[in-house]
């Protein structure tokens, strides 16, 4: 029995065998009616989706995670033809057929495959980028945009089409709609930077700017879609869209001959890995499809691991371009069976992929742009693969400048080649220089200290540059050794964004609470947070730290009576921030929390 997830798939663009292609008529009204799996499947009764926080699956940067489809403890013999047909979705042979048929270079170009040559020699592999920064939009979204929109009929197109975006697939529907002659609405949170909303608007479409939150310009998005009758064009999770995706796939094939260990590529909602893997498994099955996820962000690869599609309860904001909660349905049912695994790779790795892509070719790749980069490298050196030949895909360089400032502060750290510490000194003369010659030879390339009389020791916080892992052991053993206590904050996130800013030392602070806030990057915020807390509560810390269109990253201090967490939490839930505790981070009671509390 069809789905009605199955009745939108073949209207646009898909049919089942046997059956006959719906007519325009009802093609047009499966689309407006339901133009994505999701609303497709609305009037189903809801399944609740399990929430799981990202922390719940972190392993060794490198460590290739692999779901249980991938570890046979699915059902044998069931593949992407047999699931195809049972869950609704099109068999491997309708994606191959629909992507050797796309019209995407009507709009795009074939990018280059082009060897990194320093890259290379510095791991002993021969690694090849795939080049879809250089994309007219300066990513590969405008491929699915365009294979979907091409295939509308043309009074689909005259009534026009809409979809929410906080940047590339956004001006991936715009130019396309541009090229098809047709109007588009694009829904952006209030908060997405006047630098992007304003290409989209050069590029022809009407730009609206709805709510805090990519999840509220979605809604406002859909909910125009049903009253004007416009064709709702998703980022992702829609054959058509998953196949012009897949035209990287192919291209790939056709550029890089003999043997291929394996593609690389970044993945949020799963369309440009479905895509490939659809494509490069039916020819080139040998190859991997490997995913990769910010540590922070790895919907897809919980999901395998879980069999079963699951919510992110929150989701780093870095690598915006990938950071979604839940990844979708068709493109989870394509993973579970062809992805051979996803690699996972902090914040740090993603800066100093950008600063390897920069020394590289020149080039500035945005996060999730240099995420596949990132994902390779790793990989490689965990497994200490040698002489072969791999590919990322560097997927999109549309990259906010005052996001640069980030990168830079932590390239070197992603790449062992600085490492933030913490010392603390006795306040006694002398001690200053007792520090500096347990240091030695490693070279100080950041340094906070303060003096304070009401302590018996002082903290020290600085960053040294670093060569080997053992370098900086045997200078850590050092300071200890010497009754200098000496903590390494260089995998802490707390401390790299907050902590390592503040030089006042620790204090005894009553019934304190320390969160972080992710606020929306638009006038105003500041002060409904204050309304919401202040004057009802001390506010005792706070150090902002803007990450461009992702928000910023606010550390805060609150004095709250126990008695009245409750209260505070409901007033933190009303306020409709992103927020988690810090009070449980060893490095905050190290640093800042007297130990007499």
């Amino acid at each position: 029995m069809a789905t009605a997830a199955t009745a939108v798939y073949g209207a646009v663009s898909f049919t089942a065998r046997g059956r006959s292609r719906p007519t325009a008529r009802v093609a047009a009204a499966t689309t407006t009616a339901a133009s994505s799996p999701e609303a497709a499947l609305a009037a189903a009764p809801p399944v609740p989706m399990r929430q799981v926080v990202p922390e719940s699956l972190q392993h060794q940067s490198g460590y290739l995670v692999r779901g249980r489809w991938a570890e046979g403890k699915a059902v044998e013999g069931e593949g992407v033809e047999a699931a195809g047909g049972a869950r609704g979705g099109p068999g491997a042979m309708e994606y191959l057929t629909s992507v050797l048929s796309s019209k995407v270079y009507d709009v795009a170009i074939e990018s280059p495959l082009q060897l990194a040559t320093k890259l290379s020699e510095r791991l002993s592999v021969n690694l090849w980028i795939k080049r879809e920064d250089l994309q007219p939009v300066f990513s590969f979204k405008l491929r699915g945009a365009y294979n979907m929109m091409a295939k509308l009929s043309r009074e689909q197109l005259e009534r026009g089409v809409i979809c929410s975006s906080a940047g590339n697939h956004a001006q991936g529907v715009a130019l396309s709609a541009q090229r098809l002659g047709c109007d588009a609405i694009i829904v952006m949170p209030v908060t997405t930077p006047e630098i992007k909303w304003r290409s989209v608007e050069r590029l022809g479409a009407t730009v609206v700017l709805k709510g805090d939150s990519y999840d509220e310009a979605q809604s406002y998005a859909k909910q125009r879609c049903e009253q004007e009758g416009l064709t709702f064009i998703p980022p992702f999770d829609h054959p058509d869209v998953i196949a012009g995706q897949g035209t990287i796939g192919m291209e790939i094939v056709r550029q890089l001959q003999g043997p291929v260990h394996a593609i690389f590529v970044p993945v949020g909602g799963g369309g440009l890995i479905a895509g490939i893997a659809a494509y490069v498994k039916r020819v080139r099955p040998e190859v991997k499809i490997i995913g990769v996820e910010p540590s922070d962000a790895n919907a897809m690869a919980l999901s395998l691991c879980h069999d079963q599609r699951i919510m992110l309860e929150n989701v780093g904001g870095f690598a915006d371009g990938v950071a979604v909660k839940v990844v979708g349905e068709e493109t989870f049912r394509l993973c579970r069976e062809l992805v051979d695994g996803i690699v996972l790779v902090s914040r740090d790795a993603i800066c100093a992929s950008i600063k390897d892509m920069f020394e590289e070719k020149r080039s500035i790749l945005e996060p999730a742009g240099a995420l596949a980069l990132a994902g390779a490298e790793a990989y490689c050196k965990y497994y200490g693969l040698k002489g072969e030949s791999v590919v990322a895909i560097t997927s999109g360089a549309n990259m906010n400048f005052d996001r640069l400032r980030i990168v830079t502060e932590l390239a070197d750290v992603g790449r062992k080649r600085e490492a933030v510490l913490a010392t603390f000194l006795p306040e006694e003369q002398g001690s200053f220089k007792k520090f500096a010659d347990l240091v030695g030879r490693m070279n100080i390339t950041e340094f906070k200290y303060r003096y304070d009389s009401n302590t018996k020791d002082a903290l020290v916080l600085y960053s040294v540059g670093i060569y080997t892992d053992n370098e900086l052991r045997a200078m850590v053993e050092r300071m200890e050794s010497s009754k200098l206590k000496t903590v390494n904050l260089t995998d802490n996130d707390l401390a790299k964004d907050h902590l390592r800013y503040f030089i006042g030392g620790r204090s005894e602070i009553k019934d304190e609470l320390v969160y972080r806030f992710i606020f929306p990057e638009r006038p105003g915020a500041l002060m409904e947070f204050l309304d919401a807390f202040s004057p009802r509560w001390n506010i005792s810390l706070f150090h902002y730290r803007a990450q461009g269109e992702a928000g910023a990253n606010v550390l805060v201090g609150i004095q709250v009576p126990q008695e009245e967490f409750n209260e505070f939490k409901s007033r933190a839930d009303n306020l409709g921030y992103e927020y988690m505790s810090e009070l449980n981070n060893e490095i905050y009671h190290l640093l800042l929390r007297d130990p007499k509390m």
